[in-house]
């Protein structure tokens, strides 16, 4: 049974959350401020967060960089809940290392969509496709262990970062839209705009390219979209 945390300092919203989740046969666990969260996510040890980005005593983007930079909870995936409808604030929220992000007011019943989406991205990004290992130019990939290196040193990437990559190596040298990195990454969740696999995309650059501006792996083809570099 997934172990749902949820992070808001308004009561009636956790207890709302927690509710419609374990009816949905989820086990939660809360916190009210973002030291409790991270102090939860310790010793809980929850299969993925709901997460309000404005927290006492510690604010949700600081709770997602520390989640992100612990090599034992870097995988764990995040929806960012937040009362700001502003672009800029959500694509902070990815940026930050956020899988998904929620308005409020939200439907219960979109959040669980997600909640499942997301856990079930995160299951399936182990599977195979045809092959178990990747090489190329010191990156390594192995698709079954989910186990990503770069010059013999292991990467710990969120689970969208790690399917994005899956999908995109699997596939060297073909240019992929947008909208066609949405379908196949993000397949029917709906709640994605293709400005988020711009973001996840420099996300992803930033933990396994040298130099970002100048990627070796992940490239952009101008006016099309991404493609994984040619094999050589």
């Amino acid at each position: 049974m997934p172990k749902i945390l949820i992070v808001d300092d308004e009561q009636d919203i956790v207890e709302l959350v927690s509710y419609n989740m374990e009816k949905e046969g989820f086990k939660t666990v809360k916190a009210f401020d973002g030291e409790a969260a991270l102090k939860q996510v310790k010793t809980q040890k929850p299969n993925l967060i709901i997460l309000d980005l404005m927290l006492p005593k510690m604010n949700g983007l600081d709770v997602c960089r520390v989640i992100r930079g612990n090599s034992e909870t870097a995988s764990l995936p995040i929806i960012m809940l937040t009362a700001k409808s502003d672009e800029i604030d959500k694509i902070i929220g990815l940026e930050n290392g956020a899988d998904d992000y929620i308005t409020k007011p939200f439907s219960v019943k979109e959040l669980v969509a997600r909640v499942r989406t997301i856990l079930r991205r995160a299951q399936d990004g182990g599977k195979k496709a045809g092959m178990e290992e990747f090489q190329y130019e010191g990156l390594k990939i192995n698709y079954t262990s989910c186990l990503v290196q770069i010059n013999g040193k292991a990467i710990t990437l969120s689970p969208t970062e790690l399917k994005l990559l899956f999908f995109l190596s699997r596939n060297p040298g073909r240019v992929y839209s947008r909208n066609q990195i949405l379908d196949h990454v993000w397949g029917d969740d709906t709640f994605i705009t293709d400005r988020a696999v711009d973001v996840h995309i420099r996300r992803l650059r930033s933990q396994i390219e040298k130099d970002m501006e100048n990627p070796k792996y992940i490239q952009t083809v101008r006016g099309f979209g991404y493609k994984f570099a040619d094999k050589k």
